[in-house]
């Protein structure tokens, strides 16, 4: 008997080598806010952006910017959202939004940002979440570095 493995049509090319993702482009655990205390201490200590779709908290961890510490970045999305499926979906889209244009805070230096989306991002357009994300990075980089 032969060992038969079905595939589709449409199915990708699982044997193909991938370049590596280049250089900044990913998100990695360094780069995520994880831990509930550093969520409570961005909320009580930090400040806040608005804007049509989601409310941005953020809080500068050190007086100057050094090359050694970077952004944090972390999501609350609660379930006045929507169900999991929703909540993890709208996640996503803001991980990837985030992953795209998180070198507007390269500049910034040590900063924890907490982006709380509104239910309208999990039905607008990629490309609109993307500049939303884009320009709230960018105001926030622009405020800690007049500061």
């Amino acid at each position: 008997m032969q060992d038969c493995e079905l595939v589709s049509a449409d199915a990708p090319d699982r044997s193909v080598e991938r370049p590596a993702a280049t250089a900044g482009a990913g998100f990695p655990r360094s780069a995520r806010l994880l831990k509930h205390s550093d969520f409570e201490r961005v909320y009580k200590q930090g400040r806040r952006h608005f804007s049509s779709h989601m409310t941005v908290f953020y809080l500068r961890l050190g007086e100057a910017p050094s090359a050694g510490q970077s952004a944090r970045v972390g999501f609350t999305v609660g379930r006045v959202l929507g169900g999991a499926v929703e909540r993890n979906r709208i996640k996503r889209r803001l991980r990837e939004a985030v992953r795209l244009r998180r070198s507007a805070l390269q500049d910034a230096g040590a900063v924890d940002v907490v982006i709380n989306p509104k239910k309208s991002v999990l039905t607008l357009e990629f490309s609109v979440v993307l500049e939303e994300v884009g320009r709230a990075l960018d105001v926030i980089a622009k405020k800690l570095v007049e500061k």
